[in-house]
């Protein structure tokens, strides 16, 4: 494994302009399994516990200026663009050969790293999203490397998600009487033995966000609130953006997505060696609150917490901060469960 080039980014000061000692704020490059993949690492300490973040459809950490974590004081956080996407996104070799076990793979790859690079025994490993998912497995498999999982929006069953989240739009929208998004949703017949209907996929983000139960609560337009967001981000250059639309674009809502959509996780993986956190927004039917609670409530672990955010659809992390950050502080880096839902 090697560095191809290291590009620093904004440092962190301290009120008199000088940078922190032992801060890191940096994008990275490194040769993961014969693929260059990019990641960024932001931390005041390089000492603190470190958290790799696993994102779902599509890299997350440009939202971070909109809706910053504010946890940089007490983890080193690491925003890593998965293969295929973002910074990761190569488009001459295709996202065609990515599997769930090369992304494993992957994943341990960039935790030895992690693990090398900055002394550490064990990180906690965080999934958002589909990157909830491939989270689970990676613990599953690895639980030596790791001191917790936490499940951001956890994915457990998503045909049946999709199922939910159909019912309730039409319901959603017959009752602000929304004639033509309803027409389109009455169209749409979910299968949980068959692939999700095109136009079914064609119109699920913005039926989603338009009530409310999409990427944020309060999130309307996506066009606006995601695709300019990450076009004015200035931490990726403009050959890095067009290549992260262009992973988007070739991956649509999950490189994995035809994989992950029809396994039940509360079936397959419910027994695990190391804490396990779900945090979850009420509001989310992208992934079920209600299918992540029945996926808790089976899952055997040394000590488990389900922590439910009222004020958040598909984003609780950057919905709530300040939630996450206390629940991070005073539950999971003590290995405690006290702020989990009674």
């Amino acid at each position: 494994m090697s560095n191809y080039f290291s590009n620093k980014l904004k440092p962190f000061v301290d009120k008199e302009g000088k940078i922190l000692k032992d801060s890191i704020s940096e994008k990275i490059f490194v040769n993961i399994n014969n693929s260059k993949q990019g990641m960024f690492i932001k931390g005041k300490n390089i000492h603190n516990p470190i958290i790799l973040f696993l994102h779902g459809g599509m890299p997350e950490y440009f939202l971070t200026k909109k809706f910053p974590l504010d946890i940089e004081d007490k983890f080193t956080i690491v925003w890593w663009d998965q293969r295929g996407a973002g910074l990761s996104n190569n488009s001459k070799k295709g996202n065609d050969k990515i599997t769930l076990e090369l992304l494993i793979d992957d994943t341990v790859s960039i935790t030895k790293y992690l693990l090398t690079r900055f002394n550490k025994e064990k990180i906690f490993l965080l999934g958002h999203s589909g990157g909830s998912f491939l989270g689970i497995h990676v613990v599953n498999k690895n639980p030596e490397l790791y001191l917790a999982y936490i499940g951001i929006s956890q994915m457990s069953f998503q045909i049946k998600s999709e199922v939910i989240a159909l019912e309730y739009m039409i319901s959603e929208y017959e009752k602000i009487k929304d004639d033509k998004m309803l027409n389109k949703l009455r169209n749409v017949i979910i299968q949980e033995d068959k692939e999700l209907p095109k136009d079914y996929v064609q119109i699920r983000d913005v039926a989603m966000h338009k009530i409310g139960i999409g990427t944020t609560h309060n999130m309307k337009n996506i066009i606006n609130d995601i695709f300019l967001e990450s076009l004015l981000f200035s931490e990726y250059t403009i050959t890095e953006k067009i290549a992260f639309w262009a992973g988007k674009s070739k991956s649509g809502i999950s490189v994995l997505w035809n994989e992950m959509i029809k396994k039940d996780l509360s079936v397959e993986i419910k027994k695990f060696k190391i804490p396990i956190y779900f945090l979850h927004g009420i509001y989310d039917y992208t992934c079920s609150y209600e299918l992540s609670k029945r996926y808790f409530n089976v899952i055997d672990a040394p000590i488990k917490g389900f922590y439910t955010f009222e004020n958040s659809a598909h984003s609780p992390h950057f919905e709530e901060p300040f939630k996450l950050k206390e629940i991070l502080l005073n539950d999971i880096l003590n290995c405690h469960n006290n702020m989990s839902d009674k």
